[in-house]
């Protein structure tokens, strides 16, 4: 076996094939992340000996379809990418990246990056003398939702989370910005939004904060999905819009999931120039090929509750029943959809929405189509309507909460054990293929949540990791259980 090749951290040159001029400050930026990875191994980044070598780091691209635009992670997009490493020539080391696109090498510089050490016994920066792999991704979904809502996060704790996420490959950062907590997302065609419903003006984040984040996060290899939660979760920002059920009620548990309570009024037509208004505002900013319309925690007693919503439903001879409320929110649904579908010019933009009633007979064959919506589901608790929505052919996002919900760390759950803390071997034993057994091909990936309900940016590292390196792994690899003896050796996690 050939030994480790010293090589100066000062002495790495990068090579791109073909180079585009719209890439350059792309590549460039990822080549600068790469040198400050390898510059935090050394304590001296001027450390060389004699017997350094110098690395030569070749990335061709061999897709050349549509490379002179700027690269855009979509579903479907190949990942992978191969990596050798070879003694080129003299002291030279050569290290070559091929990829379909610019995501897929980007892996692969990760990954040489990983291959890297510094030897604090020969005091020298090492790399394996001879590497060849080829790396692809086992699913094409992996992700990481955040609420920024119920506690606000600095854009620096978000780039440091989307850091953290390069790093171990995950590529999908679901943005949970707007809850009935706060409207924390400047909305330049409706200001009063965020101006009464943000916990204050410095705790907004505005287009240009968004703008930064998603460029942050595109040269890192992650999509960002922002969700726009509806009918239910809405109270901050809309009080003054008269457009809203349940906003003062006398017992909260009867309306809504958690204070403060709020439902849209789904009858009323001024409703959807609103959402059309923020819609267009959030795919300019965010430009994905998939939108998450939330749909969690719809309580049709809220509804019940409505004088003017129970004489619209009469007018249309409908009883007042959960029945019929539930058409009343599909009816919403299919509303909400067509100002999506007429601002991006019918571009059948992917829609997600949470599991639900409405992903539940007899509405989901009514209401959703399958070639158009993705479930997320979170409750795996009952199978019968898991395997339901699957036998419909559709596709899902897996995120079951007892293995995947990280809103809590050690230390909410002191002296509590009734807390649902979970551990990062919990994360490896969620075998995707016993959650969802017999229909590989419509699960998408899976997705760990962190609820803010004890979560701020001052412990969400403690919550995060290393339990989403686990989920990672599980995802790129498709490994399931822990089968190294060796593993509660050498982890030692903080949370």
């Amino acid at each position: 076996m050939k030994l480790p090749y010293p090589i100066e951290g000062n002495n790495i040159k990068f090579k791109i094939i073909p180079q585009y001029p719209k890439h350059i400050k792309i590549w460039n930026t990822s080549k600068n992340r790469f040198m400050k990875i390898l510059h935090k191994k050394l304590p001296d980044i001027n450390i060389t000996k004699s017997a350094s070598h110098s690395l030569q780091i070749v990335i061709i691209i061999i897709d050349a379809e549509n490379t002179e635009e700027l690269p855009k992670l979509a579903l479907n997009i190949n990942e992978s990418y191969k990596l050798m490493i070879t003694n080129a020539t003299g002291k030279i080391v050569l290290a070559k990246i091929e990829a379909s696109n610019y995501y897929g090498a980007r892996h692969g510089l990760e990954t040489l990056a990983q291959l890297i050490v510094y030897n604090d016994i020969t005091l020298e920066l090492q790399i394996l003398s001879s590497v060849s792999l080829s790396d692809h991704p086992a699913f094409k979904w992996r992700g990481l939702l955040l609420d920024t809502s119920r506690n606000f996060y600095s854009v620096n704790a978000i780039k440091r989370t989307l850091d953290a996420m390069a790093m171990v490959k995950l590529n999908t950062f679901h943005w949970h910005l707007i809850d009935s907590q706060s409207f924390s997302m400047e909305i330049k065609t409706r200001p009063e939004l965020s101006k009464y419903g943000a916990y204050s003006l410095s705790k907004t984040y505005a287009h240009k904060d968004i703008a930064e984040i998603v460029e942050y996060a595109r040269i890192r290899g992650i999509r960002i999905i922002p969700e726009l939660d509806a009918l239910a979760h809405v109270y901050e920002g809309w009080q003054s819009k008269n457009l809203s059920a349940c906003l003062k009620v006398n017992s909260m548990k009867n309306y809504c999931a958690e204070p403060p309570c709020g439902h849209l009024d789904p009858t009323a037509n001024a409703i959807f120039i609103i959402l059309r208004d923020i819609y267009k505002e959030m795919f300019d900013l965010f430009d994905v090929d998939v939108f998450h319309m939330g749909g969690s925690d719809v309580s049709t007693p809220c509804w019940e509750q409505s004088e003017s919503i129970n004489n619209w439903m009469n007018l249309k001879g409908w009883p007042l029943s959960e029945h019929y409320f539930t058409h009343l929110w599909a009816n919403f649904q299919a509303q909400a959809l067509q100002q999506i579908d007429d601002m991006t010019e019918k571009k059948n933009i992917s829609i997600i929405l949470w599991d639900s009633r409405l992903t539940e007979d007899p509405f989901i064959d009514e209401y959703l189509k399958k070639d158009r919506y993705f479930i997320q589901i979170s409750d795996f608790t009952e199978k019968r309507k898991v395997t339901n929505i699957l036998n419909r052919g559709y596709h899902i996002i897996v995120s079951n909460y007892e293995s995947l919900l990280f809103s809590y760390s050690k230390a909410n759950c002191i002296n509590n054990q009734d807390c649902p803390y979970i551990s990062w071997k919990k994360v490896y034993e969620n075998k995707i293929d016993y959650v969802v057994p017999n229909y590989p091909s419509q699960v998408l990936g899976a997705e760990a949540i962190v609820w803010s309900w004890k979560v701020d940016e001052h412990n969400l590292d403690q919550c995060l990791w290393p339990k989403a390196s686990a989920l990672a792994e599980v995802l790129w690899l498709k490994c399931f259980g822990l089968n190294r003896k060796t593993t509660s050796m050498t982890l030692n996690p903080a949370c």
